[in-house]
């Protein structure tokens, strides 16, 4: 068990590093050789679509996962699963065919999002396959079909920009490109070492208990969809594509920043799945894990506004360091929100909670788009952070009010310590000392001192990290 944990872990997590390596490869080559407006719209058309295939999977996606990993017969769900991507997405660009009338201003945009939609669709048709790997906890194989998309795509720009070409239509063919060769390389890994059979098919009664099943999650997904890149639609299309080009710079290198969170979480659903139905889950073992998790994402938030001034003006040569300081504050400060959320709504997810996560999501939802409303005319991408932020906080509350058997109000107290230790470290090393190096190292040191002093970091947590991954 534990080489097989050990194993997915390894595996999810060099998936991971390749994906946000060549991710951020291809971000930083878009950011520097374009303009901030072409830069702006093609984040936004990115927006707009993965906001619609996100929609589109209908949550099927999550489900797919659980029922393969309880044991279901994974021919049948893939084929039915299958039958709804081609379905769903084939009605989705031919309604994006005949949508140019509403871009009759910005004919730029909606070429950007009908052409990259091509390789969104290719992307989106690969998705049956991946969630059944990854129900079957075969994470080595799933990594290989993840990883195609991006490496594809980041050495093409690269060479594209060693040769002084990069331009839109390039772009848009280096993206094309990679998220076909992606698809194949699914089906073809998926038939060789998986060895069913990949094809749709149309079961009237099937799938629609597959939807019903699934119901309560489209809510979720429209709304964590929505939620997702509402301040970049937002930003974009009621500001200026300018301001939506620096504050996707901020918001993806945060993203990038939870590459921990990221390896984590897919392997806690068929996990947390097998353990709560074998009735081995202890709320001890949940809340060190958790308190683990909350020590993570704080120093990862750290270290992003340690090295955000010194490092990313140099890179972008100005465009999107000094500008982005106050936003990517507020932005670390969600990080620990975020592992926090991500733990209890798998949590709930296993125990079949769908319509207290649908509750969690709708709430979200709301203070997110009222806090866009209101705080991005007036401060901008600032306040686009800072509804996110508020988002983040009302869902942890949220959840921990419907957590109380597992004890998470204390779990939540250990999120607001471990914060409180991260901010009182970096305000007070950068009082003592001017040089940002010195004060970044004693920043650090402090920081984990601190946690030793408050007990979230305790002498026997190793020993009882190992026992958990042993179980």
């Amino acid at each position: 068990m534990k080489n097989k944990l050990v194993h997915n872990l390894s595996a999810n997590t060099l998936q991971l590093v390749i994906n946000q390596l060549f991710g951020l490869f291809i971000f930083y080559i878009l950011s520097v050789n374009l303009d901030k407006n072409s830069f702006g719209q093609v984040n936004l058309a990115l927006a707009v679509l993965l906001s619609a295939f996100n929609i589109l999977s209908f949550g099927i996606d999550q489900v797919v996962i659980k029922k393969v990993a309880h044991g279901d017969d994974a021919q049948a769900v893939l084929s039915l699963y299958v039958f709804h991507v081609i379905l769903t997405g084939a009605f989705f660009y031919a309604i994006l065919l005949i949508s140019k009338m509403f871009f009759v201003q910005d004919g730029d945009l909606y070429r950007l999002i009908l052409l990259i939609g091509i390789g969104k669709l290719m992307m989106f048709f690969s998705t049956p396959l991946k969630q059944v790997t990854s129900g079957m906890e075969r994470f080595k194989l799933l990594s290989s079909m993840l990883v195609v998309s991006n490496i594809i795509r980041g050495a093409g720009l690269i060479i594209l920009a060693l040769l002084h070409l990069v331009s839109i239509n390039f772009i848009i063919g280096v993206f094309i490109a990679g998220d076909t060769i992606e698809l194949l390389v699914s089906v073809h890994l998926f038939r060789k070492y998986i060895k069913i059979p990949v094809f749709a098919r149309w079961n009237k009664t099937a799938y629609l208990l597959l939807l019903r099943e699934s119901l309560p999650q489209v809510g979720v997904v429209l709304i964590t969809s929505a939620l997702a890149r509402f301040d970049w639609l937002f930003i974009g299309f009621m500001v200026s594509a300018v301001k939506l080009a620096e504050y996707s710079f901020a918001y993806k290198v945060f993203e990038i920043s939870t590459l921990p969170l990221l390896a984590i979480a897919p392997l806690l659903i068929p996990k947390f799945t097998k353990l709560f139905k074998s009735g081995n889950s202890r709320p001890a073992d949940l809340m060190l894990l958790i308190r683990i998790e909350l020590v993570i994402a704080v120093f990862t938030g750290l270290l992003l506004n340690l090295c955000w001034n010194p490092v990313i003006d140099i890179l972008t040569k100005g465009k999107y360091g000094a500008v982005n300081t106050h936003t990517i504050f507020i932005l670390s400060l969600c990080m620990p929100l975020l592992y926090f959320n991500n733990f209890l709504w798998t949590i709930s997810f296993v125990q079949n909670r769908l319509k207290m996560i649908f509750h969690s999501f709708l709430i979200t939802f709301g203070v997110n788009v009222i806090g866009d409303l209101v705080l991005i005319p007036i401060y901008k991408n600032e306040g686009a952070a800072i509804a996110f932020l508020l988002a983040c906080l009302v869902q942890s509350v949220f959840y921990c009010s419907k957590n109380q058997s597992f004890g998470f109000k204390g779990a939540f107290t250990s999120l607001i310590i471990c914060t409180g230790c991260a901010l009182i470290s970096i305000f007070s090393a950068r009082f003592l000392f001017q040089n940002l190096w010195v004060a970044g190292a004693l920043s650090v040191m402090f920081y984990f001192v601190s946690l030793l002093i408050t007990m979230q970091l305790r002498v026997d947590d190793r020993k009882s990290l190992i026992r958990i991954l042993n179980s």
